[in-house]
């Protein structure tokens, strides 16, 4: 263990012996966070899956930097269907130590395989499908959905669960065991599969199941849809003569023969040959329907291919030839780079490629937060330093050059008004009226009744009358 304030390694003592730190209550929260990460890898190691993700989220509270927490963390939601977070933690873990960190192998693992890439991204489109067709009330697509969800990924507990939860509403007691099941065999005390299935046993020991159930020895009694049916047993036909049965089933048949000839079988002639003609009028109107539903499909099919081939372009943006989220990568590195270095002009260019990268306006609002205040922090300094390099190049008649390092300086700190001037008459010198008079008009704004301020005006007024 090490001194958070010198990095020196720690003795027995409630003090660093190199800096004097007190570490007594350092020591205690490290050792607290190391035992909810021993719980959490026992807790793992018995398929405790909820269990262990509480106690490794508990640890990484105490310790933000316990990588092999952190790993173990995205590992275990990994095996539980969730890839997004498995990558979200892996990726922080990779960001807080680059260094022989296993995770670049799990993040590898995923990247190097577009097969699976694809197969998860799926994975995902279709669950959320499958929970708005549940919003519709469209239960039996939302099956569907589901079905072809685990056949990507068996060991989605979500999907499992959501499963489970329409066969409960259908009354499938039997099916929704059978999801429970796989469920819990992927995580065992997991709160709302246990609970689930609960609701199944009891279903299943009050006889909801649809099977046969004897009441007593007379009769036996079962459930047919929403209907009860009672059979009696041990019922017996009465017993009748012989010869009188034959001789009344012969008069019935000849009379049921005479019946049928002379009155059954012209009007059954004609209804069949009524229904025939309207069937094949019915499959002339099948096939023109059909029809015009292939042709229909076949648009849709090239709208999708087309709509599918527009999406992985931009995943292909997002992801890049190295690895998946590549722009969020290069801000994070960015940013470990300046906490590291604290090197001004290396974070500005930085900064300046993830701008050329990403469309900061389409950019999530975490990532839009982080970049900006990477800009505040290093802002006034290096603006400093553009500034004097952009009126060294002002100077030595390299205007061009010179409007490209205060454009610089300026946007890092919009309040720089000796940056705005020397802009100002970089742009001038260089012909461009109109910036030229924007720039002198923020002078004036910046620096009220100074010298420059007053010049500024002068240059406003002779540009404007030109």
């Amino acid at each position: 263990m090490f001194c958070y304030h010198c990095g020196c390694h720690l003795s027995e003592y409630d003090f660093c012996t190199a800096c004097g730190t007190e570490v007594s209550l350092y020591k205690k929260i490290m050792f607290a966070s190391n035992r909810l990460y021993n719980e959490g890898l026992e807790k793992a190691g018995v398929r405790d899956l909820t269990g262990a993700v509480i106690s490794l989220r508990q640890c990484l509270r105490l310790n933000k930097n316990h990588i092999k927490a952190r790993n173990l963390l995205g590992l275990i939601y990994f095996e539980m269907g969730e890839v997004v977070a498995a990558l979200s933690e892996w990726v922080i873990s990779k960001n807080l130590h680059s260094h022989k960190n296993i995770a670049d192998v799990y993040i590898a693992m995923i990247q190097e395989n577009s097969s699976r890439l694809e197969a998860m991204n799926q994975t995902i489109k279709k669950y959320n499908q499958a929970l708005t067709y549940c919003r519709q009330d469209s239960k039996d697509l939302a099956v569907i959905q589901l079905k072809k969800v685990l056949s990507l990924n068996p060991n989605f507990i979500r999907a499992h669960q959501l499963l489970a939860l329409l066969y409960l509403d259908g009354e499938q007691w039997e099916k929704a065991g059978r999801e429970l099941t796989k469920c819990l065999n992927i995580d065992r005390n997991n709160t709302l599969g246990l609970r689930y299935r609960k609701e199944v046993d009891g279903a299943l020991s009050d006889g909801e199941d649809g099977a046969a159930k004897p009441k007593s020895k007379e009769v036996i009694r079962y459930r047919s849809d929403n209907e009860l049916i009672i059979q009696p047993m041990n019922v017996k036909e009465p017993k009748r003569s012989g010869g009188a049965a034959v001789l009344n089933i012969g008069i019935g048949l000849i009379i049921g023969l005479a019946a049928m000839y002379f009155l059954v079988v012209p009007a059954a002639v004609s209804k069949v040959r009524n229904e025939a003609q309207g069937k094949v009028v019915d499959l002339g109107n099948q096939m023109d329907a059909k029809t015009a539903q292939i042709t229909q499909l076949e648009t849709q099919i090239k709208t999708i291919q087309e709509e599918n081939a527009g999406l992985h372009e931009d995943l292909q943006g997002y992801v890049g030839t190295d690895g998946t989220l590549r722009n969020l990568d290069l801000l994070m590195g960015v940013a470990a780079g300046y906490l590291e270095t604290q090197d001004v002009r290396q974070t500005a260019e930085g900064l300046e490629n993830v701008k050329k990268a990403v469309n900061l306006e389409e950019a999530s609002e975490a990532f839009r937060k982080l970049y900006d205040l990477l800009v505040a922090g290093i802002g006034p300094e290096i603006s400093r330093i553009y500034g004097a390099e952009g009126e060294d190049a002002l100077n030595d008649d390299r205007f061009a050059e010179a409007i490209e390092i205060l454009e610089k300086a300026v946007y890092y700190d919009d309040t720089n008004g000796n940056a705005y001037y020397h802009l100002a008459h970089s742009y001038r010198k260089n012909e461009d009226k109109e910036k030229a008079v924007a720039a002198y008009q923020r002078v004036i704004e910046l620096l009220p009744g100074t010298e420059r301020a007053a010049r500024s005006k002068q240059y406003v007024a002779d540009l404007t009358d030109s």
